[in-house]
């Protein structure tokens, strides 16, 4: 599979990397649904799987949607993200494979949406991610069958609930950064605007070091004005901000979940498979140029 997605996915880079680290943390989140969100975790997670870097989804979705994408079995995603968040697992314990190398997955169950309820008293409520990562930064990969290891997760990506929770809190308080779906549709765009206010509230209170590192226009059809024109308007507002890779509207991409798959998986020749490879591509490119001293 990883040499597959290299071939087809704008020159993927491969990681090289010798020394322990903190994972990069980004949250996918909108607080509109149906704008692709899960879509692309996912499929941004096995992309960047693909080029050999260990990634960690957690799915805090009560939905599960993440998890079922990925073909968890419901019986299989205990103790998932909620005993995470109460403190009954560790992510580490949380934690199971996907059919994708490299891709692991903490899996929501029902349970999650009841969460909330049971943390209203709890003690840095908000941060309770934050430190379930900063433990996961102990965790580390055997490096083949030798008693040395690797470093862990080099990025842990959190499918957020579509809207405004503590569970969406939790994320916002432990991320980086923030990758934004947007459908290209009017309506998105009054989302937009309530996300970004609530980005501002979570820096002055919670996360000053909390950016949006892109937003991502998904569900576009060429052959609907509408769509040219969100992404226009969106464009000149945020300029460089928002990611130039577009994620077409694309029926393999809406198939994939019922197969248990990401579409990467399910059919990599398609455009929406293509354009989250390119997405990907795109993103890593970004962080080395950020990361390269000037």
């Amino acid at each position: 599979m990883s040499q597959a997605l290299n071939s087809e996915s704008n020159n993927l880079t491969p990681i090289t990397t010798s020394a322990p680290q903190r994972p990069r943390v980004i949250a996918v989140v909108n607080q509109k649904g149906g704008v692709g969100k899960t879509t692309t975790a996912i499929n941004l997670g096995t992309a960047l799987a693909a080029t050999g870097r260990h990634v960690l989804l957690i799915d805090l979705d009560p939905q599960g949607n993440a998890s079922t994408s990925l073909g968890i079995d419901k019986t299989a995603r205990q103790p998932g993200s909620y005993g995470v968040l109460i403190g009954r697992a560790s992510l580490s314990e949380a934690m199971v494979t996907s059919s994708v190398p490299n891709l692991f997955l903490v899996p929501a169950n029902r349970d999650l949406s009841g969460a909330e309820i049971e943390l209203v008293d709890a003690e840095q409520r908000a941060h309770r991610l934050t430190e379930a990562i900063d433990i996961l930064c102990e965790f580390s990969f055997p490096d083949g069958p030798s008693e040395t290891s690797r470093p862990g997760f080099d990025y842990v990506l959190i499918d957020c609930p579509p809207s405004l929770t503590l569970l969406t809190l939790n994320a916002l308080v432990a991320a980086d950064s923030l990758i934004v779906p947007l459908q290209c549709e009017f309506l998105a765009l009054d989302g937009l605007s309530e996300l970004l206010h609530t980005v501002d509230v979570v820096r002055s209170n919670f996360n000053s070091k909390l950016k949006i590192q892109g937003i991502v226009l998904t569900m576009y059809d060429n052959r609907n004005r509408l769509s040219g024109q969100v992404a226009a308007d969106v464009r000149a507002h945020f300029g460089a901000q928002v990611f130039d890779t577009v994620i077409p509207r694309n029926v393999r991409v809406s198939e994939a979940p019922s197969f248990g798959m990401p579409v990467l998986l399910y059919d990599i020749s398609c455009a929406g498979a293509q354009a989250y490879a390119h997405l990907a591509s795109e993103m890593l490119r970004r962080e080395d140029a950020e990361e390269r001293p000037s």
